[in-house]
């Protein structure tokens, strides 16, 4: 039986293997207290995936599940994905094999 999926406000239905994730925001002053100007910002390797393909198809015709679910928070690298922009929200559409873990 099929796990019941998570509502998602994302307009957007990737497919295959793909997954959209919204990144962190990135922090805006240093450990110190330093505020950064946007060119001195990292661009964050963590995001909360909000939507998930059915799945690579396989030779035979079936399809591969997917490791990750919609609600997962994920670390990547950070030239991970295709950045996309939806209703003015910034998301990153990435194959599921582009995410390096899984945060517990």
């Amino acid at each position: 039986m099929a796990a019941a999926k998570e509502k998602s406000k994302v307009k957007l239905v990737p497919l295959g293997d793909r997954i959209v994730v919204q990144r962190e925001v990135s922090s805006e002053k240093t450990v110190g207290g330093i505020y950064l100007p946007d060119s001195a910002k990292d661009r964050p390797t963590r995001g909360k995936i909000v939507a998930v393909g059915d799945g690579r198809v396989l030779e035979n015709g079936s399809r591969n599940a997917l490791q990750v679910k919609v609600g997962d928070h994920v670390l990547f690298t950070s030239y991970a994905g295709e950045s996309i922009e939806i209703d003015g929200e910034e998301y990153l559409l990435m194959n599921e094999m582009e995410v390096l873990a899984v945060l517990g």
